[in-house]
């Protein structure tokens, strides 16, 4: 077998399965993106660093494998992880700032606890836009100043990255690891998945773990899956949820109070033919011709397929003032609480120190200034004050009882679909319900973007569902990607 082109678009039971009959080993796969992204990952800028401990890593789930078996689908898979979820292990977490570029998590997140009890390689971090993209409304999207600009394999330097988990997307579509975990507060999973030809799926708060995060807030933050197929992302998904009562879990109950430890009883190509899909034109009307079309080819794909589409669908909460309250008041609160926990060596434990190092470190932390986090910071931090309270309640009532749960009531739906990240994201990522993102089509043109990028290139349709419906959005994800097959391959040279 020629690895160096066969891993390219290989999906993890294209793995798993060569690796069962020892074609190839996981110390074959670990080495072969090793190779990728020293050869290609100069392109596009999306890894941070490569976990210097993932060859031995790989070798030693070899050999379980060959004494025991395997633990499962993900053994021996490389996997990316975004630079804000801790590892205890040889690898840095940073959230993309210089002032933790050195710091060391003292353990493991929850989400790298689950990856390695699966038997995944931790390949290494992936780039992003620094502090989650909360530190400068005028941060490109996907800058850091400890790594740099990530770029879109599609176009790099031309095309949209899209932020926060830019690195982690970016890497995937490239094909520089199996998959990668990103993390999303409002669209920061959706956004550079649409935008890099990927899929990605953005939990329901609380379907797993917050900790061991460098955070935003804890009312929208969640850690998710980005992959190559809806297949792959289902895999991952089921070994990130928190404990699942196996009881319930056996009964294949709807009734989805917890979550599920094996999303890929949920791949029915068939769901479709009885699936309700509403089409929200208010979250349209900002699309420019090109990517109305892309909207409209897939609302077509899915009639073909059987779906019944509701359209248009009218949501009570569509001309509310939105606000960024939670965020801001949240941010001090978390990320306060988290850096307290570093070593005494880390430079800095508060958001106080981290804007006081940044402006004793200016030329090199501060290309595009930190407005946001003095913003933050001019808060009390005790989550007390009037303005947030009345903030939370409004993403709660208006997101939640007056849109996404009214609309799906209201005409039976099972899903509310968008374009990429617009409109569907914010709102999702308000409610704290999940969404899905799949490929959906190129655009040639497009609208422009901050700085002179544009939004051509890749574009993903995007499905929206209530609290745990995680289930219904996989097996309407899937039916879309096959009946599509829109992703291929950037020309990575």
């Amino acid at each position: 077998m020629d690895i160096d082109k066969w891993i390219i678009e290989a999906d993890i039971l294209s793995m798993q399965k060569a690796m069962e009959s020892w074609e190839i080993s996981s110390e074959d796969l670990v080495l072969a993106y090793i190779e990728r992204i020293r050869r290609l990952d100069t392109k596009i800028n999306s890894i941070l660093e490569i976990n210097p401990e993932a060859v031995e890593i790989a070798r030693n789930l070899d050999k379980e494998r060959k004494d025991n078996g395997a633990r499962g689908l993900l053994h021996g898979i490389p996997i990316l992880l975004k630079d804000n979820i801790d590892t205890h292990d040889k690898m840095h977490t940073s959230a993309g700032s210089i002032s933790l570029e050195n710091s060391i998590a003292v353990e493991d997140s929850v989400v790298a606890t689950r990856l390695r009890a699966a038997g995944v390689v931790l390949l290494g971090k992936t780039n992003m836009t620094e502090w989650a993209n909360f530190m400068s409304n005028e941060m490109w999207a996907g800058y850091s100043s400890r790594g740099g600009l990530v770029l879109n394999p599609y176009g790099p330097g031309e095309l949209f990255v899209g932020g926060s988990s830019s690195g982690s997307a970016a890497s995937v579509a490239a094909n520089l690891g199996a998959a990668a975990i990103g993390t999303e507060t409002t669209g920061s999973i959706i956004c550079p998945s649409s935008q890099n030809s990927v899929v990605g799926i953005k939990p329901t708060i609380g379907l797993v773990s917050q900790s061991g995060i460098i955070p935003i807030t804890f009312s929208q933050d969640t850690a998710g899956p980005i992959a190559r197929t809806v297949t792959d992302a289902a895999i991952i998904l089921g070994t990130l949820v928190n404990s699942v009562d196996s009881d319930e879990q056996e009964t294949d109950s709807q009734d989805i109070n917890h979550g599920y430890q094996d999303y890929t009883q949920f791949l029915d190509r068939h769901f479709l033919q009885q699936a309700r899909i509403g089409v929200p034109r208010f979250y349209y009307e900002g699309l420019d011709e090109e990517r109305i079309q892309i909207v409209e080819e897939a609302i077509a794909v899915l009639k073909r397929e059987g779906a019944t589409i509701v359209d248009p669908v009218s949501l009570p909460c569509e001309n509310t003032e939105w606000d960024a309250n939670v965020l801001r008041y949240e941010f001090k609160y978390a990320l306060n609480n988290y850096l307290a926990r570093l070593p005494e060596g880390v430079p800095v434990h508060s958001l106080a120190e981290i804007i006081a190092f940044n402006d004793q470190h200016a030329e090199r932390a501060l290309k595009y200034g930190q407005g946001t986090l003095i913003w933050s910071e001019e808060t009390s931090g005790t989550l007390k004050e009037k303005e947030y309270l009345q903030s939370l309640m409004q993403n709660t009532e208006m997101a939640r009882e007056k849109g996404i749960d009214y609309a799906l009531k209201e005409h039976r739906l099972d899903a509310l679909m968008f374009l990429g990240s617009d409109g569907g994201a914010d709102l999702a990522a308000r409610a704290g319900y999940p969404i899905i993102t799949v490929p959906g089509g190129y655009a040639t043109k497009g609208i422009m973007a901050p700085e002179g990028y544009t939004t051509k290139g890749p574009q993903g349709i995007s499905f929206v569902g209530t609290a745990f419906s995680e289930p219904v959005l996989i097996k309407i994800a899937f039916g879309f990607e096959q009946a599509t097959k829109h992703r291929f391959p950037p020309d990575m040279g």
